[in-house]
């Protein structure tokens, strides 16, 4: 598998949302259409605090996705890159692609000098995370979230 990332296209629509359908069920949501355009319309947004996308692609077939966005940070003046999601194809899976997406959201860190990049997953992610702990650092940090 030779593994190509590109820039998310306007016209990648058709091939980005099963990829985002896929990253959801895996966690066991679903979102309803509005959400998926809107999402994507931020995706396609000029705006510096919008998230930027990336696609993955063996040849024509796009095996994966990457959303990540900079956002100010108290303790660091240049700012910080989340990577919020990130998935592959089953068929990409174990083949580079994710490493790949990860390594790209690093690279265009570099390009904005932020040297920061940080992600999260849940503790049962046992494949990604076996990536994970060759290509990024576990922090101790705990996550909290307001109640819904």
């Amino acid at each position: 598998m030779a593994i190509e990332i590109k820039a998310l296209q306007a016209e990648d629509k058709p091939l980005w949302a099963p990829l985002w359908t896929g990253y959801l069920a895996y966690y066991e949501t679903e979102l309803p259409p509005s959400v998926y355009d809107a999402t994507f319309d931020a995706l396609m947004s000029d705006d510096p605090h919008s998230p930027s996308g990336l696609l993955a692609w063996d040849g024509d077939t796009a095996v994966g996705l990457v959303h990540y966005l900079f956002h100010a940070h108290c303790w660091r003046p240049e700012g910080i890159c989340y990577l919020q999601d990130l998935f592959t194809s089953k068929q990409a899976r174990g083949q580079g692609a994710g490493r790949a997406l990860i390594e790209a959201v690093y690279a265009a860190a570099d390009a904005r000098n932020v040297s920061g990049v940080y992600w999260m997953t849940q503790d049962f992610n046992t494949t990604a995370r076996k990536l994970y702990d060759r290509i990024g650092v576990q922090t101790p940090f705990i996550k909290y979230a307001r109640p819904e």
